[in-house]
């Protein structure tokens, strides 16, 4: 139990500095924006597990000698209101700590869904109040407003593109085209929901700078694959055009970014750049046996902890 205990310590550790630090830094993740994603959320779920097991595992030593034995063990000592022999107070800290992070992070991701389904419906009442549909566009809708603003409304039930008069004015028909295949792809692709993770795990841990990092990392990489279906449907130079202007018009107007809250990577200047260097100056895609060194690498990220936890 104290080997697995250390182990899981150590790459909990890993998982929660140098490894997402290495990650955002890399420069192969534009040439495999899906990879990089599938990464990301497998050093997410194997540091949180991690972390959390390495708790568990040290505080239930002196219940047992495996989780199993050890997890029945401390429900039959709460009942009967007991510590075993040799218990430590760094132990019970261990377990208290154990079950308020799973709970403080359970309950962000809860808070962070439940707020965000109910800024969208609420964003999404005053759209079908304010807007008119784009003729030959199902599910596009368009709001009088000078700014240069697209984005999306994701839910359940009903999902909506949402565009201005200002980028209508701005933008030809191919860049329009292009623009609106990006934020279909963002609805198709359901980008929300990952995002919608990223954003609880830094609201619970803001303190964290690595969360912060991870958020920023997974939003352009989501804005990427919007941006690669968007390249099926119009050329590299249109799509990067498109992408600047929206930009450089959406920032210059201070209202924008309230209005485009369901989709800042068209207006935060550090997902515009990457996104236009990266159609301007297009790189080969990764190598197939790089992605697949990638993807192995996220699934024993994954089977470790759970192995780990599963053999004591």
């Amino acid at each position: 139990m104290l080997t697995a205990s250390v182990v899981l310590a150590a790459l909990a550790l890993t998982l929660a500095w140098p490894v997402p630090l290495a990650l955002s830094r890399a420069r192969w993740t534009a040439r495999a924006p899906g990879t990089a994603l599938v990464l990301w959320q497998s050093i997410a779920l194997a540091g949180g597990l991690s972390m959390i097991g390495s708790l568990v595992t040290y505080g239930l030593i002196p219940f047992g000698d495996n989780l199993i034995d050890g997890g029945i063990r401390l429900i039959n000592h709460l009942f009967a209101g007991t510590l075993p022999t040799g218990a430590t107070l760094p132990q019970m800290f261990a377990l208290c700590l154990a079950v308020l992070l799973t709970g403080h992070l359970l309950l962000n991701l809860v808070l962070t869904a439940v707020r965000s389904e109910r800024q969208r419906k609420r964003h999404l009442s005053l759209v079908n109040l304010l807007s008119a549909p784009l003729e030959g566009n199902p599910g596009t809708r368009v709001i009088d407003h000078p700014s240069p603003v697209a984005y999306c409304l994701a839910g359940t039930s009903s999902s909506v593109t949402v565009l201005s008069e200002g980028l209508l004015a701005l933008l030809d028909h191919d860049q329009l085209r292009a623009v609106i295949a990006h934020e279909r792809a963002h609805l198709a692709q359901q980008h929300h929901l990952v995002l919608i993770a990223f954003k609880s795990w830094h609201s619970a841990l803001p303190w964290f700078p690595i969360a912060n990092r991870a958020e920023n990392a997974v939003a352009l990489l989501v804005e990427m694959l919007a941006d690669d279906q968007a390249r099926r449907a119009t050329d590299d130079r249109t799509l990067a055009t498109a992408i600047a202007l929206v930009g450089s018009g959406a920032r210059s107007d201070p209202l924008a970014p309230e209005l485009a809250w369901a989709n800042r990577g068209e207006i935060e200047p550090g997902l515009v750049g990457p996104r236009v260097a990266r159609l301007v100056n297009p790189q080969p895609p990764l190598p197939l046996g790089a992605r697949v060194c990638v993807l192995i690498g996220a699934i024993a990220l994954l089977v470790i902890p759970t192995v780990l936890l599963a053999l004591i």
